[in-house]
């Protein structure tokens, strides 16, 4: 499909948690976030050269997982456009609603599986205290921890990502640049992206096995990036300091490539470091790399073998019948 321009790029979300204060210990003294601000309900974190106030809102709750997702439109001119669009798409709309501390008003909607989407235009740029000013100019702040540099992508599960991915081509603009096309005939998974990155985000198949115990779309991961593999090879040491359950990595995985390390914080929600080199999507004609059941049999990119978790775990936990 054409590149539609109306969405600059994926902006943060929202992740809940039943375990507030170990969560936010783990994002900020472990896994090297800095705390922007915070409410009587919410924590809000960014990557040291993340631009905006915000890139992961961490709110205190009941359970786990993700309550939205957020995309910052090009221009005001480019969010009416998409508005729009969704308006007509037929998908479940929330309509706008107020913005917060990062950011200013948004129009929310849903997919078929249950997870809200924001798409907004204003926004408040991080503006970094004198203890937590760069040295270099042209970096938002100083770092610390396991220090990823920024947001990178989310991975999403749904029953039907062929459905997703209508969702995700209709509202958003999205191209597919990879997918896993399974020998039923099924898609078990696709990376869309907005801009020229690879992808930011991937939506795969749930095989979570029962019905979701609390309301919501299931969430697979949330990725920051890190600007070398070795920043990986680091943080993997510092997770082992810690305490962090490590699930896998690190490794190399063959879709997409990147280098990867994925690990649960504290109330059960995966997170990932990744660096992706210097791969970017410029072809303005790209067509998707599909990967069939027999190459994804295969493993990762080195031949590690996709552990059993990394299929059935995402959050909110599933109810076995």
């Amino acid at each position: 499909m054409e590149h539609c321009h109306d969405i600059a790029h994926f902006a943060h979300v929202e992740m809940l948690t039943d375990r507030f204060e170990e969560s936010l210990d783990f994002f900020t003294r472990v896994y090297g976030l800095k705390l922007s601000g915070q409410d009587e309900t919410s924590a809000y974190l960014r990557a040291w050269d993340d631009y905006e106030h915000a890139s992961l809102k961490l709110t205190r709750a009941d359970r786990t997982g993700v309550a939205h997702i957020a995309y910052r439109a090009a221009s005001p001119e480019a969010l009416a456009r998409r508005v729009s669009a969704i308006e007509a798409s037929g998908y479940k709309t929330h309509g706008w609603v107020d913005g917060d501390q990062s950011h200013g008003r948004a129009f929310r909607f849903e997919d078929p599986f249950g997870h809200v989407f924001e798409i907004y235009y204003d926004t408040v740029w991080f503006q970094a205290p004198a203890e937590d000013r760069a040295a270099l100019k042209n970096t938002a702040s100083a770092f610390t921890g396991a220090a990823p540099r920024r947001l990178d992508h989310l991975n999403l599960l749904a029953s039907d990502v062929t459905e997703f991915r209508r969702f995700m081509e209709t509202c958003l603009g999205s191209r597919v640049t990879e997918m896993i096309q399974l020998d039923n005939g099924r898609i078990g998974g696709c990376w869309f992206t907005v801009n020229n990155k690879t992808y930011d985000l991937a939506c795969t198949e749930e095989h979570g096995g029962g019905p979701i115990v609390s309301g919501g779309g299931r969430l697979h991961h949330v990725t920051y990036a890190t600007d070398q593999r070795e920043d990986i090879l680091r943080a993997a040491d510092i997770f082992l300091q810690n305490g962090v359950h490590i699930e896998t990595g690190p490794h190399k995985h063959a879709i997409q490539g990147t280098f990867f390390l994925y690990v649960w914080e504290p109330a059960g929600n995966r997170v990932e470091l990744a660096n992706s080199g210097a791969r970017l999507i410029l072809a303005p004609d790209w067509q998707p790399v599909i990967w069939t059941e027999a190459d994804r049999k295969k493993g990762q990119a080195w031949g590690l073998k996709t552990i059993e978790t990394f299929h059935t775990h995402g959050t909110p936990p599933v109810q076995k019948l």
